[in-house]
């Protein structure tokens, strides 16, 4: 049998074996503890990495293409030769496309308002060209009305780059006092000659205005194109004078005829 003395020696032990365990399950404890805060800090670290890296992914990825822009170091193309010496220089804005696109755009601003009466717009196609937008879908746009408004053709008028096409407001009230529009499309060259004009208080009037536009529409400088000096080389053989805009064979037909062919 166990003593007394003995069995109250052993309690100490007991107690400092006890302790020991406790001190170890504590550490333990504390060490996976460690272990799981760092495990949480090295997946925050990393999905912080992560995070700082999404801008430059989205810059990898293809960007949408840029459009139109002002091209202010480019020299224009085109001009009007004057009728007098007190006429009143255009404005002249030049846009160019990163796919090969150009307008040359001349406007006329008249009144107290400086309200636009004529545009005059060449426009050389590039790769943007989209071959399935109709031809007139601007055209509206440009003449100061709405995007959905709908043009009606309203003949057409001989110039020296041929037939061109009028159009203006369908189904208004206005419609024969209404700013005349016109379009002239050219294949080769890919050019399109389009633009409007509020001058003159008669459609014939107004109808004369354009023709005298363009037959005084000149070529600068081709750059190097050279089938664009070769068309107006020889519209020039064609040109007339604008004091001949009375004649009857500037007009081809009757205000709403039918147009046929390539504009």
């Amino acid at each position: 049998m166990q003593s007394p003395e003995a069995s109250t020696a052993a309690t100490p032990t007991q107690i400092h074996l006890a302790l020991a365990a406790l001190a170890d399950e504590v550490v333990g404890t504390l060490a996976r503890l460690f272990a799981y805060v760092g495990t949480l800090v090295l997946f925050a670290i990393l999905a912080l990495a992560a995070f700082d890296q999404l801008p430059s992914l989205r810059d990898e990825e293809p960007a949408e293409k840029p459009g139109w822009s002002v091209a202010d170091r480019s020299q224009p193309a085109f001009a009007l030769s004057r009728l007098d010496s007190s006429e009143k220089t255009a404005s002249y804005v030049i846009l160019r496309h990163p796919e090969g696109g150009r307008r040359d755009v001349m406007r006329w601003t008249g009144g107290e308002a400086d309200k636009p009466v004529a545009e005059l717009e060449i426009y050389r196609e590039g790769g943007e060209f989209d071959v399935t937008r109709p031809a007139t879908a601007d055209l509206a746009v440009h003449m100061g009305l709405g995007d959905a408004t709908p043009l009606e053709q309203a003949g057409l008028i001989d110039t020296k780059f041929g037939p061109v096409a009028l159009f203006r407001p369908t189904g208004t009230a206005e419609a024969a006092r209404a700013c005349l529009g016109y379009l002239k499309r050219s294949e080769e060259p890919a050019l399109q000659i389009s633009g409007f004009s509020c001058q003159g208080d008669t459609l014939p009037a107004r109808r004369a205005a354009i023709a005298c536009t363009l037959n005084r529409l000149t070529l600068l400088t081709s750059g190097n194109e050279p089938k664009l000096a070769e068309l107006f080389a020889h519209a020039e053989l064609k040109r007339r004078s604008c004091a001949s805009q009375g004649s009857s064979d500037w007009l081809l037909g009757a205000a709403n005829a039918q147009l046929r062919g390539a504009l």
